[in-house]
């Protein structure tokens, strides 16, 4: 500690408290909540924030949600600084106010203590459904906000604990699940009133004054620690450039283009030269742009720094105004998420060229969104899957990547297929690893996924969101890049590619499969042990010609054994050609 009157054992009481507090709110959000999006997926973040609405700790949930919380804050605190009251909850979606897209719906209550404004436990959950034009208002193809659904500025739920039942009114009339919504916004309360006690807790323990001074020391270390981080780098400007293949009207590809300006313990992150805005719905907001490029820059950061908004001192980021990084009114969101997964993308590659050791190749392009809503047959009764594939990491310095698992973006997971069968009108007819999906390298990438989904109810809107079907995710430092996704209809009859982005009606019995993109290979393929290979092929990751073509690897007559003479023979023959 710099600061003579910050006890280090304290801070760190102080400090692991906090975490404490969040990763509980965490677990409330997914014991309490009623849909599956929430509860099962884990699409949901939770965080602490102090009385000037700055990031004290956040849970460990998705990342991407809690670099948008700084500009929320300021909307919060412009809007209602001095009308906070204990047993206030205020809500707000807006992405131009604050929010990120409609189905994410930011809840904060104001923490009070001895009648003293002292932080705010802040909550976010994506939706199941938030009106609008499709069922759960994620379309990719819309082509303005008003069409995505019910938009709510920064509005009080609760005022002093007491429920404002017009706007619950509003929110129940205009969504299609009125009591799931409802439900998961009591899960966020129940959470945000979860870290309110336990933050007066500590407040007891240390007092709000001491606590207050313990609350800027700590945001000053993660300042510190990131600033030491950088200036490890050198010095020099820095560019990458990927690219999304298109906005599901226009052909692409539409290209993110990043530089990072690395100055002693700074950085600068500027995004001229990326597409202007697109008609459809992967415009990303500003503050969903700055929470990308936070997230890909903490990525290479040490364990041991906090996370907490002290690491966005050291941070700049811009993007033009009017470009598919910080659109204006009334340009289509709900389908950011893609685009700001491909903004961590462009950073990671960037941050390539600064600190190679600590990047991973690129992963399978982030979750792809798949999404059904209709009626059950005999009841009528609404339904809406919202189910997010979560695949595969990117080749490492020192390690494959892995698959079935969330991207780095996210730390969402998978929904379990009973759950999703029990639910719902859909039976998921295969659930694997994609063979051969994999980037090659040194160290390979991880398998994508496949998902094949038979509708059951007799008809449904079918949503998908996907990406990487053109310009696969790239390998490093001669590594490959991953075989693209695909989605196709009735894979066991005329089997019809379809777009990646696309939206139409599904009849029973139809059957729609996604194969998701693998994740890109790191360093030289040919470099890659050939009993590595071999134990790839042994669990059907990769085939016998996949090995042989892509890490000159060939096994013996016995198909178990490397043939080693033979292998090297092939490796000669690659490298020459």
């Amino acid at each position: 500690m710099t600061d003579r009157n910050v006890d280090p054992i304290t801070f760190a009481v102080i400090k692991n408290g906090l975490d404490t507090i969040v990763d509980d709110m965490a677990y409330t959000v997914m014991r309490t909540a009623r849909s599956p999006i929430v509860r099962d997926v884990l699409d949901y973040s939770a965080t602490l924030c102090d009385a000037r609405g700055r990031i004290l700790a956040q849970a460990k949930t998705v990342a991407l949600h809690l670099g948008s919380v700084p500009d929320a804050m300021d909307v919060i605190l412009a809007e209602y600084g001095d009308d906070l009251h204990d047993g206030d909850i205020i809500i707000l979606n807006d992405p131009y106010a604050g929010g990120m897209h409609l189905p994410d719906i930011f809840m904060f209550k104001p923490i009070f203590h001895d009648a003293a404004l002292q932080g705010f436990a802040v909550v976010i959950a994506h939706h199941s459904d938030m009106g609008g034009r499709v069922p759960g208002s994620n379309a990719s193809d819309s082509t303005e906000i008003f069409q995505e659904g019910l938009r709510i500025p920064p509005l009080k739920l609760y005022a002093a604990g007491q429920p404002d039942r017009t706007l619950f009114a509003i929110l129940r009339k205009n969504v299609r699940l009125p009591d799931m919504v409802v439900g998961d916004l009591q899960a966020q309360l129940a959470t945000c009133n979860i870290g309110c006690q336990a933050l007066v807790k500590l407040i007891d323990r240390h007092g709000a004054i001491r606590l207050a001074h313990y609350f800027d020391e700590l945001l000053d270390y993660g300042e510190r620690l990131t600033r030491q981080a950088i200036r490890a780098w050198p010095n020099g400007r820095y560019s990458f450039t990927d690219y999304i293949d298109d906005d599901g009207f226009e052909r692409g590809p539409i290209p993110i283009v990043c530089a990072i300006e690395v100055s002693d313990d700074h950085l600068t992150v500027d995004f001229t030269g990326s597409s202007a805005q697109v008609k459809g719905a992967i415009n990303c907001t500003l503050s969903y742009t700055k929470s990308s490029t936070y997230l890909g820059i903490r990525c290479v950061l040490g364990r041991e720094v906090p996370n907490n908004a002290g690491i966005y001192r050291c941070i700049t980021v811009t993007a033009p105004l009017g470009s598919i990084l910080n659109p204006t009114m009334p340009s289509a969101v709900a389908a950011r998420a893609l685009t700001g997964y491909r903004v961590v993308d462009a950073v990671l590659g960037t941050l390539a060229e600064i600190a190679p050791d600590r990047v991973m190749a690129a992963g399978e392009g982030g979750n792809t969104v798949v999404c059904m809503g209709g009626y059950e047959k005999d009841s009528r009764t609404p339904f809406i899957l919202v189910d997010m594939i979560n695949g595969a990491w990117g080749g490492r310095a020192s390690r494959d990547g892995i698959e079935g698992v969330t991207n780095p973006s996210q730390n969402m997971s998978n929904m379990p297929v009973e759950t999703l069968e029990a639910r719902y009108p859909i039976r998921v007819e295969e659930y694997a690893l994609r063979e051969n999906s994999c980037g090659p390298g040194e160290y390979r990438g991880g398998l994508g996924l496949v998902r094949q989904y038979r509708l059951l109810a007799e008809d449904a809107v079918l949503q998908l969101r996907a990406d990487r079907s053109h310009i696969p995710p790239y390998g490093l430092f001669g590594g490959g890049a991953a075989a693209p996704s695909l989605n196709i209809l009735d894979p066991d009859g005329e089997a019809r590619a379809l777009p990646s982005k696309v939206t139409r009606t599904m009849s029973a019995g139809e059957v729609i499969r996604h194969e998701q993109a693998g994740g890109g290979g790191y360093g030289d393929p040919l470099r890659r042990d050939p009993m590595a290979v071999a134990e790839d092929i042994r669990d059907e990751k990769i085939s016998p010609d996949f090995a042989k073509e892509q890490f000159g690897v060939i096994l013996a007559a016995d198909g178990l054994e490397v043939d080693m003479a033979a292998t090297e023979d092939r490796r000669r023959q690659l490298r020459s050609t």
